[in-house]
């Protein structure tokens, strides 16, 4: 989980997710203005992501209640053991390059993101597009379909498979998507990437539940050493990372001033679990915020002024040294360490740390893993 320039190479982000480029043998250097904006771009992309992704997460949250649905919680347990999962997974992935060509790797993750980019899109517009109200979208949003399919059963009930309603805006709407999906597959533009990694980050951020603050310190420190030592200590994410050409990180051309829109190929970027990971934790502050009598986002605004401050110190590091950045090096103490002395100082560290995102649900994981 890293930041980059071109001439260096991102970390993965979460058990799968890793930054790509291309290198080249000149060395690049990028104007001021190239730089700035750039670099203002991913900042400002990876804040949006996490403000909307951390309100998301309380829709999603009550939708999940109200339905009664029993949503996937993280437990400790899961957060110490996620670094090694994730460890052996990136050097399985290390193995299989070694061993595979380059070609097939490619030709089957771009299928993949092919096809999940369009659901991620899908689910990250259609909040959006359904609060739009105009006479011409009200009249599409008219023509309602009810998809079925069920299975006859003599015995019992017929047993549902498929139940989906939707409109004809919805059609609409998924066939963008999927004209997005085309454009990344057949080019893979840079802001074709930027639209499905976004996607991503938004929906990444509004499902991922840590449910305690404990959990997320866990998941967090253990990804820290993680990054660290697989940025720094051997050259196998260095590898797997040149290897893949995917939408796992934002990306912007230093030299688009210089050689347009469609040319520029010298670029910035940020891996997404830079992002996401973060993002969940303070998405996880500001729900617990809601719950507080004050109703004030206190520990979210703490956070996320943390945050802030460790992408502006990424980047003044990665200028300075002139070499890829594990990210997580300066976001981790920043993001964790403000809102627990923020805690701290408003005498709030016993209810922080009792608050549940699911608390019944909680404790029926942690009998059944007994």
């Amino acid at each position: 989980m890293a930041a980059s320039t071109e001439n260096e190479t991102l970390s993965p982000l979460l058990d799968i997710l890793n930054g790509s480029n291309t290198t080249d043998k000149e060395v690049f250097v990028a104007s001021t203005e190239g730089m700035l904006l750039s670099y203002s771009f991913l900042l400002v992309s990876a804040l949006l992501c996490v403000y909307f992704g951390s309100y998301r997460s309380i829709t999603h949250q009550d939708k999940q209640k109200k339905s009664g649905e029993k949503p996937e919680v993280l437990t400790a347990k899961d957060a110490a053991i996620f670094p090694f999962i994730a460890s052996g997974f990136l050097f399985g992935i290390y193995v299989v390059i070694l061993l595979v060509s380059k070609e097939y790797i490619t030709f089957v993750l771009n299928i993949y993101f092919f096809v999940i980019g369009i659901v991620a899109l899908f689910r990250a517009i259609h909040p959006i597009v359904d609060r739009i109200r105009l006479p011409l979208l009200e009249k599409l949003r008219e023509r309602q379909f009810h998809l079925k399919l069920s299975e006859n059963n003599t015995t019992n009930n017929d047993i549902m498979h498929i139940d989906f309603k939707f409109n004809f805006l919805d059609i609409i709407a998924l066939f963008f998507c999927v004209l997005i999906g085309v454009w990344y597959l057949l080019k893979r533009h840079w802001i074709s990437n930027n639209i499905f990694g976004i996607a991503f980050s938004l929906n990444a951020i509004e499902i991922l539940h840590f449910n305690k603050v404990f959990n997320g310190c866990v998941l967090l420190g253990g990804l820290f050493i993680y990054d660290i030592f697989w940025v720094f200590g051997t050259n196998v994410m260095i590898t797997v990372a040149k290897s893949f050409d995917a939408p796992i990180k934002l990306i912007f051309p230093q030299d688009l001033l210089e050689s347009g829109i469609f040319a520029a190929n010298k670029f910035a970027m940020l891996g997404l679990g830079d992002i996401v990971v973060p993002g969940a934790f303070i998405a996880l502050l500001l729900r617990y915020d809601m719950t507080r009598k004050s109703k004030s986002p206190l520990y979210f605004n703490v956070s996320f002024v943390a945050y802030v401050i460790a992408l502006l110190i990424t980047v003044l590091i990665l200028q300075i040294f002139k070499h890829g950045q594990p990210a997580l090096l300066y976001i981790v103490p920043l993001c964790v360490g403000f809102p627990l002395l923020t805690a701290l100082l408003c005498r709030d560290w016993t209810a922080m740390f009792a608050y549940e995102d699911h608390p019944t649900l909680n404790e029926e994981v942690e009998k059944k893993k007994e």
